[in-house]
């Protein structure tokens, strides 16, 4: 398999941690990522969630590149409802002028919060999501003409292009407007049910090349849990499970032990809602992962893979996403 492989870093929180621990270890990741040959690293932007700490991407793209010297590092992605289109342009113009060439844009329509955060980020209708969106480019490019309300404003830092844009989705409505405006186009199948197949298909039929993209991109994103045994990976996606069944309730807590989860009184009804969501997920020994993964691929066509791995040990995951980069790396060598 030679499909680039990327990593998607929600920053999970566990029981027994917290939240400051978590966002340490985000550098150790991504430092195994760089050596392990990953394309690019990207945080979320979530808020009020117990088990996420990835609240400011920002601040952790800013982090994670200084830590580390090749590894592309971006957003995946800032939530454009909740944010001032001039503010987001001037937080990535100045971080590509700090890490040129290495920062990516990735932009989402959603709240990424519960409805109560929503409302203290003063979060904005999701239908005006194009006109922040048209008002972000022309800020990142140098800011409006002579005329316009905005058209006194200047962006700075001057003189730095925007880095290159990715649109976010998990429904594929937004794909053809992707593909239109020459950006890169990620799909969100680690929690969406939809089939990706039919998004990234309106995606490249409405591409039009842009400077940074001459031809269609399209990432992937999977939920993945990789260990040893397929037995071991099982035991390790206990965990999401009880998570999932608990934000589905409303219920946003840290992410459980997998003991916690297998002392849980599970209804029949509830393991079937487990089974339903890791029908989304990639869990397995690194050969069942990468033939998961391959088929995939195959029926996306997606260009790249962004994996997204939460389990309760922080060793744990490390080792998951180790171990899928030792097979792909020993899959290149025999190709």
């Amino acid at each position: 398999m030679s499909t680039p492989l990327s990593i998607l870093d929600l920053v999970p929180v566990s029981t027994g941690t917290t939240p400051a621990e978590a966002l340490r270890n985000t550098v150790q990741l991504a430092r195994l990522a760089e050596r392990a040959g990953y394309a690019r690293y990207w945080f979320t932007e979530h808020h009020a969630l117990a088990s996420v700490a990835s609240s400011a991407p920002e601040i952790l793209i800013a982090h994670v590149a200084s830590a580390t010297s090749t590894l592309r590092v971006g957003s995946g992605g800032i939530m454009l409802p909740n944010h001032a289109p001039l503010k987001v342009a001037e937080n990535f113009l100045t971080l590509e002028a700090l890490y040129p060439g290495r920062i990516d844009l990735g932009v989402g329509r959603a709240p990424g919060s519960n409805p109560d955060a929503s409302r203290a980020l003063r979060m904005v209708g999701l239908e005006h999501f194009s006109t922040l969106m048209n008002e972000l480019i022309r800020f990142g490019r140098g800011g409006f003409q002579q005329g316009h309300p905005y058209g006194k404003v200047k962006p700075m830092p001057s003189g730095i292009d925007l880095p290159p844009v990715w649109i976010l989705g998990s429904s594929g409505a937004s794909a053809a407007s992707a593909g239109s405006a020459g950006f890169g186009y990620a799909f969100a199948s680690h929690f969406s049910p939809e089939p990706p197949a039919p998004a990234f298909a309106a995606y490249r039929e409405n591409f039009r090349p842009s400077a940074q993209f001459p031809k269609p991109h399209a990432i992937l994103v999977v939920s993945a849990i990789c260990a040893e045994t397929d037995a071991e990976a099982d035991r390790l996606a206990q965990s999401m499970d009880l998570t999932w069944l608990r934000i589905n309730r409303g219920e946003f807590l840290p992410i459980p032990s997998p003991e916690e989860a297998a002392a849980y009184d599970w209804s029949e009804y509830e393991r079937e809602q487990a089974r339903a969501t890791r029908r989304l997920s990639v869990i397995g020994s690194p050969a069942t992962a990468q033939a998961r993964i391959e088929a995939m691929v195959r029926e996306t066509g997606a260009d790249e893979v962004m994996l997204v791995t939460n389990v309760h040990e922080h060793a744990a995951r490390l080792r998951s996403y180790e171990l899928l980069t030792q097979v792909l790396a020993e899959q290149r060598l025999a190709a």
